[in-house]
Order: structure tokens, then C-alpha cells, then sequence
């Protein structure tokens, strides 16, 4: 079985790779969404900080685009760890269209050797093309201003690895069910279009009507979001403390851009951030293996 499993595992990686219409697209979305947000997201976000500082009290414009390239980096990761799991979570897909599914059930290999390979294969390809992503990130936000330290890196890289696996589990779940080309366009179309809003990545929760904050406090994306907020920005805010600006100032920045969401009149912390994406994650994927188990058959 461990033979069998790496092999599948390679072939579903080699199969992405060597796609390069879909490995493009995979690996350029990120980059495109990035000048995208600069062009357009870079400027309101930069506004929204200056309108906030008091008459009087001086910030330097280092700080504040350093802060507003963080946002943007922060919702391109927390976008790209699911959207880009979508993409390479297609191997499975197409060999479903192309027969090739039906030819693997026919050989000794296990159906659940199956699954387990699609699932890998798509944890390894969203892994790399998201860690570019983030390096070249760290390029964006290291030409605007670096206050960044190891610790952060580091929680930056646990974010990025926990996302892509959260993101993976996401699309091998609904993937199981797309048995068309059409389905297959639609899911990807409607994952695109929808979840950068409703994670926050977009447009900060506290911009969205009451009704929707509620909401969107249920759903795991949003502390994804938040997590990739809070390692992004903690540097530079810490800058701004470091530099006079007053806390109520820098808590305010931080409440803005989602760092510290509120469930109900709970501040949501870090670990508990972490303890809900991991839980979702795994509970995702025993999900996945359970629309996966083999069907029986009555004699």
C-alpha cells in the first residue's frame, strides 16, 4: 500500500506540474491578485488608516504604508490557501471525466489509496504554489517597510501550512461531488467570486452590515484571515507603539483589520484562532473520508 500510495502521490503532483494551463493559472493568480490589491485595495486601506489619526498627532507615512502592505498581503495569502487548493484539488476531477478513476478501481490499488493520494498530491501542490506566494509577499512588504521578526516568519509559515491544509480539505470535500465539467466551472467561478468576501479578505468585517458580522464569525475563513492579519501586522504595530503613537490608536487599527474579531462580546485570541482551523480542518477531512469509503455493494 505504501508503494502504491507514493506512487499515486507522485503521478498526481507530476500530473498538476506538467498541466501548465492549470499550473499557470495557479501560480500567476496570486501574483495578479496581488497588483490587483495594490492598484485598487492599496490606496483605500492606506486612507483608512490616515483618516483615522487625530488632528495633531503625526505618523510616518513609512508605517502607514508598511501597515496597509500588510492588509494586502494578509488577504492574498488567506485568499490564495483556497482558492489555489481548488485549482490543484482538479487532478481528481479529471480523472473522474476522463475514465481514468474507473480504471485505477479496477486495478489492486484501494479506493481509499485513492483518496488519500488525491488529497496528499493537492496538500503538496497548494503548499508550494502558497509559499511562493508568501515569499513574494515578504518581496512586496520588504520594499514598502520591514518590521517583521523571527517569530512572526515563523508564525507566518505555521498560517500559511495550516491554511493551505484548511483550504485543501475544503476542496476535496466539495470536489468529491463534482461529477461535471459544468460543475466543475461553477464551483470554481462561485469559490473565486465568493470567498475572499465572506473571510473578510476583502473589505473589513466591520464594514459588513450587523447581520453579516454575525455570520461570518461562524465560519472558519475568517479567523484564517484574522491569523494571517495578526503575524502580517503585529511588526509594524509594534513600530507605531515603539514610535509615541498612542495604544487606543494601534488597538484601533488593529480592531479594523480584523486582528482581534469579536464573537458575541468575546474576543477571539490567537490559540483559539489556531484551535478552530486546525479542528475544522481535520473534521473536513474525516468528512472527505467518509463521502469517500468505498460503497457497498448488495449481492
Amino acid at each position: 500500500m505504501t508503494s502504491g500510495l507514493g506512487n499515486m502521490i507522485r503521478r498526481n503532483v507530476k500530473l498538476f506540474f506538467r498541466d501548465k494551463g492549470m499550473f499557470f493559472v495557479s501560480l500567476i493568480t496570486p501574483g495578479i491578485l496581488l497588483i490587483l490589491y495594490i492598484s485598487f485595495l492599496g490606496n483605500i486601506y492606506r486612507a483608512s488608516f490616515t483618516e483615522a489619526i487625530p488632528e495633531g498627532l503625526t505618523v510616518d507615512a513609512k508605517l502607514i504604508n508598511s501597515l496597509a502592505a500588510s492588509q494586502l498581503v494578509s488577504s492574498l495569502l488567506a485568499v490564495s490557501c483556497v482558492t489555489v487548493a481548488f485549482c490543484s484539488n482538479m487532478v481528481m476531477i479529471r480523472d473522474r471525466l476522463n475514465g481514468a478513476r474507473s480504471d485505477f478501481d479496477v486495478t489492486p490499488i484501494k479506493s481509499s489509496t485513492l483518496s488519500i493520494s488525491y488529497f496528499v498530491s493537492a496538500a503538496i501542490s497548494t503548499l508550494t504554489i502558497c509559499f511562493v506566494t508568501l515569499a513574494i509577499g515578504l518581496v512586496y512588504i520588504a520594499a514598502v517597510g520591514w518590521y517583521f521578526s523571527a517569530g512572526d516568519l515563523i508564525c507566518l509559515i505555521l498560517d500559511t501550512f495550516l491554511a493551505a491544509l484548511f483550504g485543501t480539505a475544503i476542496s476535496s470535500v466539495v470536489n468529491s461531488f463534482v461529477r461535471s465539467q459544468g460543475q466543475m466551472s461553477a464551483v470554481s467561478s462561485i469559490i473565486s467570486s465568493v470567498y475572499g468576501f465572506i473571510c473578510g479578505a476583502y473589505m473589513p468585517i466591520s464594514n459588513f452590515s450587523d447581520w453579516l458580522q454575525k455570520t461570518v464569525h461562524f465560519l472558519p475563513g475568517t479567523y484564517v484571515t484574522s491569523l494571517f492579519r495578526n503575524h502580517t501586522m503585529r511588526g509594524v504595530l509594534s513600530a507605531m507603539s515603539d514610535a509615541g503613537i498612542p495604544k487606543q490608536l494601534t488597538d484601533g487599527f488593529a480592531e479594523f483589520a480584523d486582528c482581534t474579531p469579536d464573537f458575541f462580546g468575546h474576543t477571539v485570541t490567537v490559540p483559539v484562532m489556531y484551535a478552530i482551523v486546525a479542528v475544522t480542518t481535520l473534521v473536513l477531512i474525516g468528512v472527505y473520508v467518509l463521502v469517500c469509503r468505498p460503497k457497498k455493494t448488495v449481492k
